[in-house]
């Protein structure tokens, strides 16, 4: 198999997903789940994705879709379209499903894999995470991983712009 063609097998349909998700259950596998816009990835992405991907044997990033960041960010953005983002998220080796979705939350997505556990970046607090209720209340835990200083997509693109 080309290695473009592995990268391009890993971003799902949440129906293309779950016979997945029943495999790696069988299987015994942790599932964990993160979630974000991920438009230009830097430094403090790789750190949180990497951490985030610690936490289990099978990581699952809910990408927010070109429509979604539109309406967290406004209309200049995202900066690259979605299948290029879900490309690059697919692309590292610890990732093993990127699923896009079209919400204003990841909520339904969330409902649907019902990870192990839900991680997210250390800009959030446990108690604002999207999700964190239903993880718990399966069973699972949430966890926030430490923020990296210094790293900010907005800010990438402020100096892009100078």
């Amino acid at each position: 198999m080309q290695t473009l063609d592995f990268i391009q097998q890993k971003i799902y349909t949440i129906e293309q997903l779950l016979p997945k998700l029943h495999l790696w259950r069988f299987k015994e596998q942790k599932i964990v789940f993160t979630n974000g816009c991920f438009d230009l990835i830097h430094k403090g992405h790789l750190q949180m994705l990497a951490a985030t991907a610690d936490l289990g044997d099978k990581l699952i990033i809910g990408l927010n879709s070109d429509q979604s960041v539109k309406g967290l960010k406004g209309e200049s953005r995202p900066v690259k379209e979605q299948q290029t983002r879900a490309s690059i998220l697919a692309a590292f080796h610890f990732v093993d499903a990127v699923v896009i979705f079209d919400t204003p939350t990841p909520y339904e997505l969330i409902a649907a894999v019902l990870p192990d556990v839900l991680a997210k970046g250390g800009d959030y607090q446990k108690k604002d995470i999207v999700g964190a209720s239903l993880v718990e209340q399966k069973g699972g835990e949430v966890v926030v991983i430490p923020y990296i200083q210094g790293f900010s997509t907005s800010r990438m693109i402020e100096t892009m712009q100078k």
